[in-house]
């Protein structure tokens, strides 16, 4: 770490650390953009990828925000990755769905079969879906799989809607399945996970979460849900349940601040 992040994130420490909301380390250096982060099954490494104009390689770091494990995938083109989710089998599948200009009217998903033992190259196999005819112009950055099926969701401060597709290889038309308009401005959602046992869903903001709980089938905002502010605020991209109370979150650097390893401990009463 040179000196300038040694400085920067003694103040993070110090100033904005909330007591749930806690630095572990620096994200490897080489890795400007990181705009996600998922754990797999049985594995305490953590996966990353990069957004648009970067590599096409899905990386693995530990705890201590090293590279151990790096996997190009030769078939597939990184035009805006923007999140991770895994499945109970342990394969990542990459969420290649950000459309800041409003121009794509086809997104992807590449699935990425058993990464811990992946070869340094990979073939990827691909979802891609369609918005139904009546939505239009909608940017992605969250998602997760739940019940073998996607759940992603739209990028808008006013108004969130939640799509679902199928975990198919082929072209699917998304079906949308709620829409959802939190209080307050700045709620546009950059990452998603839900926890293994499918109870708990959380959803990432630049300062802030929610907790989404006691929901019926897949309208996961029928139940209750609940806001913690971190205090903090930086261009959070990517967050990751560690187990059924606590997660990992990660930010993108810019200039000597973010490009952090977040921890965060759920005390929700």
């Amino acid at each position: 770490m040179n000196m300038a992040r040694a400085i920067v994130l003694l103040f993070i420490l110090i100033s904005c650390h909330t007591g749930k909301l806690k630095v572990i380390n620096d994200l490897p250096n080489g890795l400007k953009e990181v705009s996600a982060i998922e754990k797999t099954v049985d594995s305490d490494l953590l996966w990353l990828i990069e957004d648009s104009g970067n590599a096409n390689t899905l990386y693995a770091i530990n705890i201590k925000g090293e590279i151990v494990k790096d996997i190009e995938i030769d078939n597939a083109v990184n035009i805006d990755w923007e999140d991770l989710t895994s499945d109970k089998s342990g394969n990542i599948y990459i969420g290649d769905f950000g459309n800041n200009a409003h121009k794509r009217k086809v997104f992807s998903i590449y699935k990425v079969i058993d990464p811990m033992h992946s070869n340094k190259n990979e073939q990827a196999l691909t979802i891609n879906f369609k918005l139904p005819k009546d939505i239009y112009k909608q940017d992605f950055e969250a998602f997760f799989i739940y019940n073998d099926h996607f759940y992603i969701f739209n990028k808008d401060h006013k108004e969130t809607m939640l799509f679902k597709v199928p975990n198919k290889i082929g072209t699917h038309t998304a079906k949308i399945i709620t829409r959802h308009s939190f209080a307050g401005k700045h709620n546009a959602i950059t990452s998603a996970d839900i926890s293994n046992d499918g109870k708990t869903v959380v959803l990432l903001n630049s300062d802030k979460l929610w907790k989404l709980s006691g929901f019926e089938g897949d309208d996961f905002f029928s139940g209750k849900i609940e806001k913690e502010k971190f205090e903090h605020k930086s261009q959070k991209e990517g967050i990751c349940f560690n187990d059924e109370n606590s997660f990992y979150i990660n930010d993108e650097r810019k200039g000597h601040s973010g490009g952090n390893l977040y921890y965060f401990d759920l005390k929700f009463e």
